[in-house]
């Protein structure tokens, strides 16, 4: 009711932007961008670029810095085509223009292979909605516009939200916006932002884990970025299940623009624009682009509007480009934020909350920053290379109490301190790149990273016994070296290799893997791509760091010696354009997992099973036995954007299993068996033509997840919850459900422009089982349930 009340307090403050009177004129905007050969970054010169079905037609030609400038585009979606000859054409589709803020695009153009005198096969393979930045992905990956974060109901413009409604891909809870990518652990997804390998972008992220609750990332500030599920490029290293692949764009180089904003993730304002208005010898101007959130709940507390639990956090984003020269760039960025939270058990609701426990204060402070300073050089029209600097730091503080109260009432009787830890982790990177295009049918790219991190690890377990769960500082290094060849035989089939090399000082142990696909064009609207690779995951460093305490009182670090937990992946897909703008793929893969950790002794335990929590793993004694096989078939039907409407649909059939040192084959946590999604969106104009109404929809169902059955007899014996490993991951939770409704409306008027939306979660309020734990207060079993039917407003303005 609480947060119903919020979202009227909102609404009504906004209310007056639909009272304020309207101007009928149209509106337009400028879009300018600049067009490059996609394997060399060289500017390609005379590229005509043309805004489809405009009349009168509004086109324009790149200058010799491969710049272009579309004047007086009118407001709403556009679809641009660029053409040169000598290269495949490229389409963008679903452009959103808005009267308050430019349009800067960056469009790669691939070189045709096909002379003029050869038949050429129409494939458009180069379409910005298909097409992934990264031109050795071939399989199991796909692009995303920042705009896709925000379009989607229930996405909350968070990339990983969004992300849970692809093909393979789940959320793990409401609560968190982990995603679990074809039954892998979510702690085997790798964060890289601008090149860069990144801690856990997301506020309250713990160390070891790859969400959180509330996202660091910005979707005003991403730009064009990828998602890949599998078999991915040479380059990423250091991950099994998944990869996300992000990009921030550059700052408005002409104008000053700004930004106010108020939704799920927080108050924000942005600002960008150019250094300096003074023209460079080169043509190309310095920019830059600045961001700030604060939490929507903290500033509310401030006001007396109280939750259980207010979450305060903050973050704050930075880049700066700067040409150097005519074939230099200088950049730098900054991405960082803190947060922190506190649940009191008696505050924690009996009836089933997600959020927290009642026999339990908890007290927690996160906090994670990266910066880094990069400079690329286009050394000839074939060659360019990029080196990076960069230094991150991530840090988690952890304190609770256990809450003893009066017989069966809420009355607290003492409260003791039962745990505390303090984790941080500090890295410097070394990052470098080179890309040589030797042809057009040939393109080599090579590189390597060097990580040397400094950790320091406290964490104390004060209850039934003091024991040092860790107690460790030190140092260490990950290198990672790889090379890649794309080879494209022909029109229709192209060769994407690699081999990646990776080395970890901590523990001696070192890894080669080899990657491979083939794409091949059966026709104008079919292509088929198979790939293979061998994925190495490090294990987290908490985990290696886990003290067993000796029968003399002594402590050993029995996991230190740990190796990667690798993996076998193979995929085939199938994609078939079946209209202009509706695409059918089709995807089945086998990854098989071995020298997983699991315990010396005869267990269920494997390391395949962790992942989704806010706290470290504590288990000692283990090694590198354990195996596990993810396999399944997964189907995407999208419809782009046209006609004012959209839809997704993804389905996911799926199995995964593991092998604990007990030898038996049991569900992961994560094996639901199925996902299904379903999207769509339409627009409709109203009144005024720069006016748009938009409805978005959003249906998830998917199979249950396994868990531990609570064994209620030694639990009520030990006055803690128990759980019955012999049985572990046999029972079912319920299947969940969830349906998400999302109303906007935009507003243009001269040079701003007004975004206002509600976005409905679980209309229905349907109860997903989160949890469920022994109550020593109550001497039951209680289950925690997910979040129920929530608005969340959101309110924009662009100027």
């Amino acid at each position: 009711m609480k947060n119903l009340i919020l979202s009227v307090i909102l609404l009504i403050q906004l209310l007056p932007v639909f009272v304020c009177p309207q101007t009928s004129m149209a509106q337009t905007q400028n879009i300018r961008g600049k067009v490059t050969d996609v394997a060399s970054k060289s500017p390609i010169i005379g590229a005509n670029v043309l805004v489809l079905g405009s009349n009168p037609l509004i086109g324009s030609s790149t200058d010799e810095n491969g710049s272009f400038r579309l004047l007086n585009v009118p407001v709403g979606r556009v679809n641009l085509k660029i053409a040169f000859i000598g290269y495949e054409d490229v389409f963008m589709k679903d452009i959103i223009v808005n009267a308050g803020k430019e349009v800067i695009l960056e469009v790669g153009m691939t070189e045709s292979i096909t002379s003029l005198n050869e038949v050429v096969v129409t494939f458009q393979r180069s379409e910005d909605a298909k097409i992934t930045n990264n031109e050795m992905a071939t399989v199991s990956s796909r692009p995303f516009n920042p705009s896709e974060t925000l379009k989607y109901a229930g996405s909350l413009g968070d990339p990983s939200r969004m992300a849970a409604n692809f093909a393979g891909v789940s959320g793990a809870n409401d609560a968190r916006n982990d995603i679990i990518v074809r039954g892998n652990s979510p702690a085997s997804l790798l964060w890289r932002l601008e090149g860069v390998n990144i801690p856990n972008p997301n506020h309250f992220g713990a160390l070891g884990t790859s969400g959180g609750p509330v996202s660091m990332l910005n979707a005003n500030l991403l730009a064009k970025s990828d998602f890949m599920t599998g078999a991915f490029p040479a380059e990423y290293a250091n991950a099994l299940g998944s990869v996300f692949d992000l990009r921030l764009r550059k700052g408005n180089d002409e104008k000053h623009e700004f930004l106010t904003q108020v939704g799920f993730n927080g108050v924000e304002v942005g600002l960008e624009g150019p250094f300096s208005k003074k023209k460079t010898a080169s043509g190309r101007q310095a920019s830059y682009l600045l961001n700030y959130r604060y939490s929507l709940f903290g500033l509310m507390s401030a006001i007396g509007f109280q939750i259980a639990g207010t979450p305060y956090y903050q973050d704050l984003t930075f880049k700066a480009d700067i040409p150097v020269g005519k074939k230099g760039t200088f950049s730098a960025w900054v991405l960082g934020g803190r947060s922190n939270i506190t649940f009191l058990g008696k505050d924690v609701s009996t009836d089933g909350d997600a959020y927290g426990d009642e026999n339990n204060n908890t007290f927690v402070n996160f906090g994670a920053g990266v910066g880094a300073v990069s400079y690329e050089h286009r050394f000839t029209d074939r060659t360019y290379g990029k080196i990076t600097l960069s230094a991150s730091q991530s840090f988690q503080n952890f304190d609770g109490d256990t809450v003893i109260y009066k017989g069966d009432t809420k009355d607290i009787e003492r409260e003791i301190r039962n745990e505390s830890a303090r984790f941080s982790n500090d890295k410097l990177s070394i990052n470098a790149v080179i890309n040589h295009k030797i042809n057009a049918k040939n393109k080599l790219t090579g590189g390597f990273i060097l990580d040397f991190s400094q950790f320091n690890l406290k964490n104390t377990r004060l209850l039934p016994v003091p024991n040092d769960l860790r107690n460790t500082t030190g140092e260490t290094m990950l290198g990672q070296g790889y090379l890649q060849w794309k080879h494209r035989f022909n029109e229709k089939l192209t060769l994407n290799s690699g081999l990646s090399f990776m080395s970890y000082e901590l523990n001696r142990k070192s890894v080669v893997e080899p990657r491979i696909g083939l794409n091949y064009v059966l026709n104008e609207k079919s292509t088929i791509n198979v790939a293979y690779g061998l994925h190495s995951n490090l294990q987290p460093i908490l985990l290696s760091f886990y003290q067993n305490r000796n029968a003399d009182g002594t402590y050993s670090l029995t996991n230190k010696d740990l190796g990667f937990t690798q993996s076998h992946h193979f995929v085939v897909g199938l994609e078939q354009s079946l209209t202009e703008n509706l695409r059918l793929k089709v995807e089945t893969y086998y990854q098989s997992l071995f020298n997983v950790p699991v315990e010396t002794r005869p267990s269920y335990y494997s390391v395949l099973t962790e992942g989704v929590d806010f706290a470290p793993t504590d288990i000692g004694n283990l090694v590198n036995k354990g195996t596990g096989t993810n396999y399944g078939v997964e189907l995407t039907l999208e419809k782009y954007f046209s006609n004012s409407y959209y839809f997704l649909l993804t389905t996911s059939i799926f199995d995964s299993k593991y092998k604990g040192s007990d030898g038996i084959e049991r569900n992961t946590p994560f094996n639901g068996r199925y996902v299904v999604n379903f999207l769509a969106g339409k627009e409709f104009k109203i009144g005024s033509k720069d006016n748009i109404l938009s409805i978005n929809w959003r249906i998830t169902s998917a199979g249950g997840r396994f868990l531990r059955p609570v064994d209620l007899v030694q639990s009520a014996q030990t006055g803690i919850t128990i759980y019955d490993d012999d049985n572990a991951f046999t029972a079912q939770q319920p299947a969940y459900f969830r349906t998400d409704l999302k109303f906007s409306y935009k507003i243009n008027r001269k040079r701003l422009t007004h975004e206002i939306a509600i976005d409905l979660q679980n209309i229905t309020n349907h109860q997903n089982v989160l949890q469920q734990a022994y109550n020593p207060r109550t001497q039951r079993v209680g289950t925690a349930y997910q979040q129920g039917f929530l608005p969340i407003p959101f309110y924009r303005l662009t100027f």
